[in-house]
């Protein structure tokens, strides 16, 4: 595992040259827990709402339409469960350091369609469960901490920005799981993101 994460922060090192974008991008996750417990829940679990910021460099590859992304970014994860007597609800965010390949097809004149393959490392730096009113410390929960490793594809549509770079607007799918977790509770979340970008040319 710290192999994978040495290699994941090199490669901008191993890569010539210098950045040639620098991004920023937001949009809005649609989370769902996936928790299995030797004491299962007796309500089911709502997929939850949250945010996604992310901002970092990329650089173009050879050929052209490839190139590497870097970025820092903040995702909330959240969920809710409940009846008519009990409401649950489940409150995450966590930082992380994401790097992918995009692949970019040109469709009208400057207007491309990007591909986009990746993974996410991150940790959790706020979480809460509520329960009827009370709340517990997630970040504390071997289920929510420790190293997340989220694999993503994300398709996405640019339009140009005169000579200063392009916006962009696309939707993504990803998956996080918690291999550090050894409790006998597991967790993954299914998060389907759909996210609004600008990308400014450096070079």
């Amino acid at each position: 595992m710290r192999k994978l994460i040495l290699l994941l922060t090199l490669i901008p090192l191993i890569t010539t040259g210098y950045a040639q974008r620098a991004y920023f991008s937001t949009g809005t996750n649609f989370s769902t827990f996936n928790f299995t417990s030797p004491s299962p829940m007796s309500t089911p679990l709502i997929g939850g709402t949250g945010s996604n910021l992310e901002m970092g460099l990329s650089k173009i590859l050879k050929p052209e339409h490839l190139s590497y992304s870097i970025g820092v970014n903040l995702n909330e994860y959240n969920a809710l469960a409940g009846d008519f007597a009990n409401s649950y609800s489940w409150n995450t965010k966590y930082v992380g350091l994401n790097n992918s390949i995009e692949y970019s097809i040109p469709i009208i004149k400057n207007f491309r369609v990007i591909f986009q393959g990746g993974l996410n490392l991150s940790t959790i730096v706020y979480g809460k469960q509520a329960i009827n009113g009370a709340y517990f410390d997630l970040a504390k929960q071997e289920e929510f901490s420790g190293l997340n490793i989220t694999p993503h594809v994300h398709l996405a549509f640019t339009a140009p920005i005169k000579d200063l770079g392009f916006m962009s607007l696309g939707y993504g799918i990803n998956k996080s799981y918690f291999l550090m977790n050894t409790s006998e509770e597991k967790l993954s979340i299914t998060t389907n993101q759909f996210v609004f970008g600008l990308h400014f040319n450096i070079n």
